[in-house]
């Protein structure tokens, strides 16, 4: 953990340190058992509790912004943090995916943990929060138990399970590579390995 926060504070403050030659072992392990996406896609793996992911929002946002348009970045909140209530932020996670509020939503949900302390508690205070966030309450209630909701959970739990996710923040690249945040000095080095496995046909 100590090696994961000197490398977020690192990809923070170094502007420039380009790797020329990226290892697996080093830079990247492969994920052995599972299947490799058929499209290039990149994939963030957080949890609105951890203040790893918190501070890795900024860089996780230009990652997305700067990938080439046949690639799909997509982001996985993980429930192993927290007990019921990360199963319950990870519900709320695809409930903003549903209503499509994600970028309305989500730096509420990180502000009031990390820059408000808010206590959330469960459900009803998670429901608070998109409130605020100008989400109708009515609508939050509708989606948070529906079909596409509680699939979408089903589908997140499985894919923390299948790519052998136990740290956050995670990047998979073609649901294949785990980024090694710690072996990454820069943000731009970070930027250039997702590149690199985004393009790796092996």
């Amino acid at each position: 953990m100590k090696n994961l926060l000197l490398g977020l504070v690192a990809l923070c403050l170094v502007p420039f340190a380009f790797a020329k030659d990226f290892k697996e072992g080093e830079n990247y392990d492969v994920i052995k058992m599972a299947a490799p996406t058929a499209q290039p896609e990149v994939t963030e793996y957080f949890s609105f509790l951890c203040p790893h992911c918190y501070r890795f929002e900024p860089i996780v946002h230009e990652l997305a912004a700067q990938l080439p348009k046949d690639v799909k970045f997509t982001r996985n909140h993980v429930d192993f943090l927290g007990r019921d209530l990360g199963v319950e932020l990870s519900r709320s996670y695809a409930v903003m995916e549903l209503l499509g509020v994600e970028d309305k939503v989500a730096p509420k949900m990180f502000s009031a943990i990390h820059e408000q302390h808010v206590r959330l508690t469960g459900r009803d205070d998670i429901r608070k929060v998109f409130v605020a966030a100008g989400v109708p309450g009515e609508d939050f209630d509708s989606a948070v138990n529906s079909f596409s909701v509680n699939g979408r959970l089903a589908q997140m739990e499985r894919n923390t399970q299948s790519a052998d996710i136990t740290g956050v923040p995670t990047v998979v690249v073609n649901g294949k590579y785990k980024v090694n945040m710690g072996s990454v000095s820069s943000k731009e080095e970070l930027f250039e390995l997702v590149d690199y496995l985004t393009q790796k046909k092996d």
